[in-house]
């Protein structure tokens, strides 16, 4: 295990609390994240790094510099073998990775590795480990999932830190892969669809970003492909009125509002469906007719 003077731990931690006064975060989080991001730089200095790509919510932080919904957990995409023991092996390896002392100490005796979404096509592994930070100890979960499609390419990301350390270098999910993901999601899973952060994660890409009709289109049919998913020649039930008037949905967004306290997406679920829809439904029937959508979207002046 990589030892570092407890002495450190206890500057860092000064540290990240006068970044907080910044931040206005629960601590417990800003302990997570800090705890995410060395783990991210391990993981770039392991030897590790071309078997995994990040996905999942962290990416707001990437794209945006914050993130609208903390999360105290980590996905990635895995390459490779995906045995327990060769996972496990693979973050004792990240976990013992040498690097510059940040106070945390990640104990390979830890890790625990289990299997997730056994009913789907694509195969998934749940990490659990821990570090400790002084004398507090950080768990963290990781969920890695294989076999899907990234259209355009993974790219090559600089990791935001909390303090002045040096920051990981690795490679990331391009915004068209995440929107094609959770849109397949809201397809596949129609009225039993309780996933409020899909919703969220597209109505505030679609509000900060601008996209290419083309790249978007090629992304959303390689994900519905890669996942055996037929695209729709119609609205998918999830993008609906009756969907997002249904009381057990508003239910959940109220929910997921009072989780997130994120400013960035309305309280109305009715109006966040109504831009998905305008977002995602030319392209989606574009692929549908078999058709080039050519279109470039804005997010001052939608699809032009």
């Amino acid at each position: 295990m990589n030892r570092q003077p407890s002495n450190i731990a206890a500057s860092i931690h000064r540290r990240l609390l006068n970044a907080n006064r910044t931040l206005k975060e629960n601590f417990n989080y800003v302990l997570s994240r800090y705890a995410i991001e060395r783990l991210l730089y391990r993981l770039a200095k392991s030897g590790q790094s071309n078997n995994f790509v990040l996905k999942g919510a962290t990416l707001f932080l990437v794209w945006t510099g914050r993130t609208y919904r903390p999360t105290k957990d980590l996905d990635l995409l895995g390459y490779g073998e995906i045995s327990n023991e060769q996972i496990a092996v693979q973050f004792q390896q990240i976990c013992l990775a040498e690097v510059e002392p940040d106070g945390l100490i990640f104990d390979p005796r830890s890790i625990s590795v289990s299997d997730i979404r056994e009913d789907q096509e694509y195969q998934g592994k749940r990490i659990d480990l821990s570090a400790k930070f002084g004398k507090a100890r950080i768990n963290l979960q990781i969920d890695i999932g294989f076999g899907d499609s990234v259209t355009p390419d993974a790219q090559e990301i600089t990791y935001p830190t909390l303090i002045d350390l040096p920051a990981p270098q690795i490679r990331a999910y391009p915004r068209e892969t995440v929107i094609a993901e959770k849109l397949q999601a809201m397809v596949a899973l129609g009225i039993i669809n309780s996933r409020m952060k899909d919703f969220a994660d597209i109505y505030v890409l679609s509000r900060q970003f601008n996209f290419d009709g083309v790249v978007l289109t090629k992304a959303i049919n390689a994900t519905f492909v890669r996942r055996k998913t037929a695209i729709p020649n119609e609205m998918p039930f999830a993008l609906t009125d009756e969907f997002a008037t249904t009381p057990d949905k508003i239910t959940h967004w109220n929910g997921f509002l009072q989780r997130s306290r994120s400013p960035e997406v309305p309280t109305n679920f009715l109006n966040v469906v109504h831009n998905i829809r305008a977002f995602l439904m030319p392209p989606l029937l574009a692929i549908a007719a078999q058709d080039t959508f050519t279109k470039q979207w804005s997010y001052e002046n939608q699809w032009r």
